[in-house]
């Protein structure tokens, strides 16, 4: 029920997702009435579909703490106890972002290892796709934070990207050593020496995430949001003046039928609705957000998102990958002591 267009855009979504992906089934929470005529559409989705009732929504101006306290049999918490029960495998919402992290941190509870979920994504970029967090669920982060993202990013792209050994960089004011706060710094001195399927590459600036300097890219969530609400402004502001500049006169317009092929091939490739879903990573369970403002394309990419986290068994990795990390500082830490 969640999102500027549910629970329409979500079930047609849903339907979009099911045809790239017949395994798929779905547990479609929300108010039965508004959602049963939207079934009777799509015979497919019908058959792979269960609706669990309930009248209770999260609303967008509710603050995460409400939602915890009053949102119990709301639509959000109903879907995200089904994963905790083992009645669903993730859990894909469009609706409000503070109480989908809260609830998913209270239900769900963070992996062994670390102390804080992140949330992240992946966007285009020169050398490919690159993968990012935290895009805004912890402001302020320590080291201990950073490397966790570190490891939890290079297991997405392993796992999901198909990256054998991702490259890792924290994104910084400088690539030189002495630049940046204490904890980036303490960061990078940890993921040097660390025994991990990952390559420190370093420090990166912001224009290495366009560019896709590495495979991943590692800040603080109040960093890591500023940089991807600019990119998004940028993004709108680059296709306004090209907008302005195929309308400014006849020999433009028709410059534009002539580069048409060209301009629909760049709109596929950097179309926001491709990389829609931001994941909840840190989590005993897969929970996507999806943009509340997506249509069904765009949801239907953040539930193929999720399924693919499902699939390769990225929880299992991001556990195994902790535990060894957690095992080598354990023998580090005994070895000093001795």
């Amino acid at each position: 029920m969640g999102g500027d267009h549910a629970p329409r855009m979500v079930v047609a979504g849903a339907a979009l997702a099911l045809r790239k992906n017949p395994s798929l089934r779905f547990l479609l929470v929300g108010d039965e009435a508004a959602i049963a005529p939207l079934l009777k559409q799509r015979d497919g989705l019908r058959a792979a579909a269960e609706v669990r009732h309930t009248d209770e929504v999260v609303k967008s101006t509710d603050r995460p703490s409400q939602a915890l306290r009053r949102g119990r049999r709301s639509s959000m918490r109903l879907a995200i106890d089904a994963v905790a029960a083992g009645e669903a495998q993730g859990v894909v919402s469009a609706g409000n972002t503070g109480a989908l992290m809260a609830m998913s941190k209270f239900v769900l509870k963070t992996m062994p290892g670390i102390d804080r979920p992140a949330i992240s994504s992946f966007m285009p970029g020169i050398g490919g796709e690159c993968v990012m967090l935290d895009l805004g669920a912890n402001i302020d982060c320590d080291e201990y934070n950073l490397v966790q993202f570190a490891i939890m990013g290079a297991a997405f792209a392993r796992t999901v990207l198909g990256k054998e050994r991702p490259s890792v960089g924290l994104l910084n004011v400088g690539e030189e050593e002495l630049k940046g706060n204490e904890a980036v710094k303490a960061a990078a001195t940890i993921l040097r020496q660390a025994d991990l399927p990952l390559r420190f590459h370093g420090f990166v600036e912001g224009d290495d995430i366009a560019k896709a300097t590495t495979d991943v890219v590692v800040t603080d969530g109040f960093t890591g949001n500023v940089a991807l609400k600019a990119m998004e402004g940028a993004s709108k502001l680059y296709s306004s003046f090209l907008r302005d500049a195929f309308t400014s006169s006849p020999l433009a317009r028709l410059g534009y039928l002539l580069a048409r092929p060209a301009m629909m091939a760049l709109r596929e490739r950097v179309d926001p609705r491709r990389y829609n879903g931001g994941m909840l990573l840190g989590l005993n369970g897969i929970s996507v957000k999806s943009h509340g403002g997506t249509d069904a394309v765009g949801f239907a990419h953040a539930v193929a998102l999720a399924a693919d986290m499902i699939d390769d068994g990225l929880i299992q990795h991001i556990t195994a990958d902790m535990a060894r990390f957690g095992h080598a500082q354990s023998g580090q830490r005994q070895a000093v002591v001795s």
